[in-house]
């Protein structure tokens, strides 16, 4: 059973998903437009960063005893997406294209190797060690990831 990777990558194809929206009004010139799918986009990353760290890590982490593996490593990429999106939004409210496009481009490749490590190393080792959490684990990632809980930006 790879609940925890299926779960946890189909919100990697959500965010993907509205990565594309963006950049579609992006190309339209359609600011606000833009601006709001962005936002959209960057709650979507910010929640699904916040499931991952408050409460797939630690959990994670109590139970292989790892603290200083993968997930260490997950975080430290999550803090510079996190700049990324913030160089992104500025680069939209000023309306500036090639800044936007280069921030956005450093993004996406930045994600795509991300994802990949959570998807093939990490997410499978936590559907080892964490297989009889798993009841109780998904409801409390989809409650965080939906944006129920609140997020610090």
């Amino acid at each position: 059973m790879h609940a925890i990777t299926d779960f946890m990558a189909n919100d990697h194809r959500a965010c993907d998903a509205m990565l594309v929206a963006v950049e579609h009004t992006v190309a339209k010139r359609n600011w606000e437009l833009a601006r709001s799918e962005f936002a959209h986009y960057r709650d979507g990353m910010l929640h699904h960063f916040a499931a991952e760290e408050s409460v797939l890590f630690p959990l994670f982490e109590q139970t292989t005893g790892m603290y200083q593996g993968p997930t260490q490593v997950m975080r430290g990429e999550h803090a510079q997406m996190r700049l990324l999106l913030t160089a992104a939004a500025s680069a939209l409210a000023e309306q500036d294209v090639d800044d936007y496009a280069g921030n956005a481009e450093t993004l996406l490749i930045m994600m795509q190797q991300h994802n990949v490590k959570e998807e093939n190393v990490l997410y499978p080792m936590c559907d080892q060690h964490l297989a009889d959490q798993v009841k109780v684990l998904l409801p409390t990632l989809q409650t965080q990831i939906a944006g129920q809980v609140e997020v610090p930006t």
